[in-house]
């Protein structure tokens, strides 16, 4: 599984951002997707998930409200949309996939893309 997250940036806070991750070398549709990030100094938090469908979506509760995570499989691709950005979203983004299907545990997924990062100015 080859991921490349993309879409990252410097935005002033309260602003947006669309983050995506093209997949390549398997049959997207067939795995769960789900976005983590990697703050400074900090470990690595699982924020969001998405099943093969689209149909079950997970938020932490961090994000929930300002991030939604879409998908299109037509494309073989996967979206993080992040309104209402705040300082404490700065970080590397990961996009990642699991072998199944939907899953909103973090220790099941196994393929990482190679992170975008994002920060956010006050």
């Amino acid at each position: 599984v080859q991921l490349q997250a993309s879409g990252g940036g410097l935005v002033q806070a309260g602003g947006s951002l669309r983050l995506s991750c093209a997949a390549s070398g398997v049959t997207f549709s067939r795995y769960g997707m789900g976005w983590f990030r990697q703050a400074p100094g900090k470990e690595r938090d699982f924020i969001a998930a998405i099943s093969w469908s689209g149909g079950s979506t997970f938020y932490a509760d961090s994000v929930k409200g300002r991030f939604t995570i879409f998908r299109d499989n037509t494309v073989n691709t996967l979206y993080l949309q992040m309104n209402s950005l705040k300082p404490e979203d700065t970080a590397v983004y990961y996009c990642a996939a699991a072998n199944k299907i939907y899953t909103s545990r973090p220790l099941e997924y196994s393929y990482f893309g190679q992170g975008t990062l994002v920060t956010v100015s006050s």
